[in-house]
């Protein structure tokens, strides 16, 4: 008999090239795999529905991601801290039996976190006039990587901004869903509107027009965090061993790659 178990997760994203699994290339999900095979967890993840809540992009991390499968072993919280070993770089902290028709996709929130460097010249109030552009429903057409006929409309909840330092914004994202790139294509966006490198009436016309076409770039991926993923339980966890891993988490993706 398979019980279905769902697992908090973290993970450094420079080691690896992104979440999904790619061949010949090193990815969190294939290390992941790689594991609990090694430890008898699981054998093949498509009879064990293995599935994730986000699959992020090369160079992005996570403080707060979210895996299921099915197990034919029980797994307990202590499990965890072996599987642990054969991974570098990916932590494992949370556990919770769920349901046998759990999907980690179908999430309430996701919480991405973007560590934003200023200096003393940016003008804050153009870029929180910005940031209050996009709460709310809108068409994401110019500021996300749009494949095929996927629905371009997403509604981002809040927007939330917190001084880390004199230098360092960090700057909350709340969706249901986001798309591809949408989180960094904004940052970049709010990040030229503050730099005044870009109108905000551009960034007006690009989010209410969205049938012309205007890219304001792409922001770096590793100053770019997902935080938290929340579903309608919560999990067991060793939140020591989360606010150790959290500090790992925030000194790497607080760093200005933007000055290596």
């Amino acid at each position: 008999m398979t019980v279905r178990y769902a697992f908090k997760i973290a993970y450094d994203g420079r080691y690896y090239n992104g979440f999904a699994r790619q061949p010949d290339q090193r990815t969190v999900e294939g290390e992941i795999i790689r594991a609990l095979r090694e430890e008898g967890l699981m054998e093949d993840p498509k009879r064990a529905k293995f599935r994730v809540a986000s699959r992020t992009d090369k160079g992005v991390s996570a403080l707060g991601n979210v895996i299921a499968f099915d197990s034919v072993k029980e797994i307990k919280l202590w499990n965890l801290y072996e599987l642990n070993k054969r991974l570098e770089g990916i932590w494992f902290y949370g556990i919770k039996k769920v349901s046998s028709n759990f999907y980690p996709r179908h999430a309430r929130m996701r919480w991405y976190r973007y560590y934003m460097h200023v200096d003393d010249k940016f003008n804050i109030e153009k870029f929180l006039e910005a940031c209050s552009l996009f709460t709310g429903k809108h068409n994401f057409r110019n500021f996300a990587k749009i494949e095929g006929k996927k629905n371009p409309c997403r509604t981002i909840e809040n927007i939330v901004i917190e001084w880390k330092d004199e230098n360092t914004i960090c700057l909350d994202f709340f969706a249901h869903t986001f798309l591809r790139h949408q989180v960094r294509k904004l940052v970049e966006a709010l990040k030229k509107v503050g730099r005044e490198e870009v109108d905000i009436f551009l960034v007006k016309e690009a989010l209410n027009n969205p049938s012309i076409k205007i890219d304001f770039g792409t922001a770096e991926p590793r100053n770019l965090v997902l935080m938290n993923v929340y579903f309608d339980f919560e999990f067991e966890e060793d939140r020591d061993f989360y606010n150790e891993i959290y500090r790992i988490i925030e000194e790497l993706a607080s760093e200005n790659y933007a000055d290596k």
